[in-house]
């Protein structure tokens, strides 16, 4: 499971890659409107002691991102009885600016990958479960200086495969949730 999981980054950053250079590129040529890239980080995950990591190519009205990250879930949001739930995420998502130059409202919407384990209250094993979700999310970039901004978003990740009853004790079973609400605040740069 470990392999798979590996191969799969391994495929995902490639392709995220892949993607964006074949987007550059189109971007030099003549007659072609002018592409942006960005990066991104999510100040949320690393309070909460995960990363972040988010790379965007687009143009007029439209982009492309690419993310990574890991949060370790507070107790306060899992189920009582578990503890430790921590998830490490690759989606591949797009998003609409009802703006041009990166302004304003968006929306977006895309698939997520989850690799996750939980223990229960005990704390005896770790077990290891997988997600895949479509999500659906809404922000608004505000200008901060020349091309730095920050974006207050939410988003709704629906579950739509992946294990659905986790044993994580011989008499514990974890029920990942079908609805998985987020937000949080970003900050970014395109060049």
């Amino acid at each position: 499971m470990k392999f798979v999981l590996k191969k799969f980054m391994v495929k995902f950053i490639l392709l995220a890659i892949l993607g964006f250079i074949s987007l550059v590129a189109l971007a030099q040529e003549p007659g072609i409107r002018k592409m942006n890239v960005g990066i991104e980080q999510d100040i949320l995950l690393y309070v909460t002691g995960g990363y972040f990591a988010g790379v965007w190519a687009g143009k007029g009205h439209i982009r492309v991102r690419a993310i990574t990250a890991r949060v370790n879930k507070p107790d306060f949001i899992i189920p009582n009885g578990f503890t430790n739930n921590k998830v490490t995420a690759f989606a591949l998502l797009g998003d609409y600016f009802l703006k041009e130059n990166w302004k304003g409202w968006w929306i977006g919407t895309g698939l997520v990958y989850w690799k996750s384990t939980i223990q229960a209250d005990e704390k005896v094993h770790t077990a290891d479960f997988e997600n895949w979700l479509v999500n659906g999310s809404i922000g608004y970039n505000f200008k901060l200086w020349k091309n730095f901004y920050v974006s207050p978003w939410g988003a709704l990740h629906i579950r739509v495969g992946g294990d659905r009853h986790v044993k994580v004790e011989t008499y514990k079973i974890f029920n990942p949730p079908f609805i998985n609400p987020e937000g949080s605040v970003k900050f970014g740069i395109y060049f």
